[in-house]
């Protein structure tokens, strides 16, 4: 009776540090905290999300990068059929003018034929047939329209988005680390329960047993026992098999090793936070409304397509030898493009991005209305984890007295000693229902943490 009482005293203090636990915050035992960590670095979706935040940051640099100046260096070789020259009365009336200046130089009547031996010059190429060029281009954007701008915001708003998907996908994460944690702790828990059984029926073994020796119990008393403990046995193997699963579970979701899993030995320690009457935007919310703000920039640099455009182009010569006579050593120039009329693609286009962005509006609204159900929902879970250990609280006591007293009648040979295994049984069931109880409040709580954005792990 004393060891009855002992455990029973213990469940009772449970119950109370339960009812008040909304006065007692707690965090996480350290233990889950790091387990959720290894299963948050282990996920791959959490991974995809934080690789396509990577790549909106990379578009964004991207997108900045346009107001770099580009330098490019050209070289090339090309051989003609021949070289390229003017026509012959062309070259016949270059060289008559080469002889008038020359008269004209030296004081000879233009009709005076010109005398031998004056050296004149044949006129150059056009184009040398072997053409080797090295050049150096400069290409730089001095003013996009407003389009860099714009895309560099809808590219961190895009990162931002993913982000908050990452985040709420870690929420995921977390929480089905702590209910598998949680579940393995109601199992050890429920191991608890047996063996309190368990000691029980030993004494009512030995009990029976020296009843019978005295002639007060039958061995049908005896075997009615044995029955019982072969059925704990049976709940015992059950025990097994449900932390092996679980220990599995726990290994897909963070990697840890199964031996180091197989060791741990989680209580249902209750938890509670002082801030639970908080409430912050959810970041699936906040992902939507990261995307509509995308969608917004995104508008508006689409509609800077009929904005001017200006830009720097610079060219230089590295040989000139090659050059005809027509090309520039180097030339520098600032241009504008001005697209006037695209034939309505700028107009259509930025007619999709909006209807896009009307329906990530819906999807948030839609959104936001599941979260407040949600919170509603949680907190009746709450509140009902709350009165379902007060109940608990008096199965125990209704069914410790009922064992107590069931147990004096079978002394005192007024019952059958299958009445005092039922009693015994209730108890059981009792115990059970506490270890349930003080689940389903963790339950509640992270769900009710989860749904007001205030989960911290």
């Amino acid at each position: 009776m004393h060891l009855l009482r002992s455990r029973l005293g213990i469940l009772i203090m449970a119950i109370a540090c339960f009812i008040n636990f909304h006065s007692n915050a707690q965090q996480l035992d350290p233990i889950l905290q790091d387990l959720i960590q290894k299963g948050l670095s282990k996920n791959h979706q959490v991974k995809r999300y934080q690789l396509d935040a990577d790549l909106a940051n990379t578009d964004e640099k991207m997108a900045k990068a346009v107001y770099l100046p580009k330098v490019t260096l050209n070289g090339s070789y090309t051989r003609l059929n021949d070289d390229i020259t003017f026509d012959e009365n062309t070259q016949n009336l270059l060289m008559s003018t080469q002889k008038l200046l020359i008269k004209e130089a030296i004081g000879i009547p233009f009709n005076t034929p010109l005398p031998a031996g004056v050296p004149l010059t044949e006129a150059q190429n056009l184009q040398n047939k072997n053409i080797l060029k090295s050049s150096v281009d400069l290409n730089w954007v001095l003013f996009s329209g407003f389009a860099v701008k714009n895309g560099v915001k809808a590219s961190q708003h895009k990162a931002a988005s993913m982000n908050y998907l990452s985040l709420a996908e870690q929420d995921k994460v977390a929480l089905k680390i702590i209910e598998t944690y949680d579940q393995l702790a109601l199992v050890y828990a429920s191991k608890s329960a047996l063996t309190t059984t368990e000691d029980y029926l030993k004494e009512q073994t030995k009990f029976v047993t020296k009843a019978i020796e005295n002639g007060l119990a039958t061995p049908i008393d005896l075997k009615k026992i044995e029955l019982a403990q072969l059925q704990m046995a049976g709940k015992f193997l059950a025990f097994e098999q449900n932390k092996t699963l679980l220990v599995e579970v726990l290994h897909q979701l963070t990697g840890e090793k199964k031996e180091t899993l197989a060791l741990l030995h989680p209580k249902l320690d209750l938890i509670g936070n002082d801030t639970i009457s908080n409430t912050e935007k959810r970041n699936e919310i906040k992902a939507l409304e990261e995307v509509d703000q995308a969608l917004q920039f995104k508008s508006k640099m689409v509609k800077s397509n009929f904005i001017p455009k200006v830009a720097l182009q610079g060219h230089y010569e590295f040989i000139e030898k090659d050059l005809s006579l027509l090309d520039p050593i180097w030339y520098v120039g600032v241009g504008a493009k001005w697209n006037v009329f695209d034939g309505n693609q700028t107009r259509l286009t930025n007619k999709k991005v909006q209807i896009e962005s009307d329906k990530y509006k819906d999807q948030i609204t839609e959104a936001t209305e599941m979260v407040d159900l949600s919170i509603i929902k949680s907190e009746l879970d709450y509140k009902a984890a709350i009165q379902n250990a007060q109940i608990v609280h008096k199965e125990i006591e209704l069914a410790e007295e009922t064992y107590l007293m069931s147990r004096e009648q079978y002394k005192n040979n007024l019952i059958p000693i299958n009445v005092v295994l039922d009693a015994l049984k209730d108890l059981e069931q009792a115990n059970f229902k506490l270890q349930n109880s003080l689940f389903q409040q963790r339950r509640a709580v992270t769900a009710l943490l989860h749904a007001k954005g205030i989960l911290k792990y």
